[in-house]
């Protein structure tokens, strides 16, 4: 197991990111985040930049893979 953060990005979801982060907003003030949480990637959440289940809502579609 790694002490490394992990961050994944969910099919048709949020970016799940777990472990020992800073999160920042564009002026470096540090958000309070726990140990896992998700950040929006459809733009739709209320509660910006994590995410609030608003993908379910409006059918946001994003599988995205690497090209290994």
């Amino acid at each position: 197991m790694s002490d490394r953060p992990i961050i994944q990005v969910r099919d048709n979801g949020s970016i799940l990111v777990k472990g020992d982060v800073e999160l920042l907003d564009a002026e470096g003030n540090k958000y309070e985040t726990k140990p896992t949480f998700s950040l929006c990637r459809c733009g739709a959440s209320k509660n910006k930049p994590f995410c609030d289940g608003s993908h379910k809502e409006i059918g946001f579609e994003s599988v995205t893979r690497t090209n290994d």
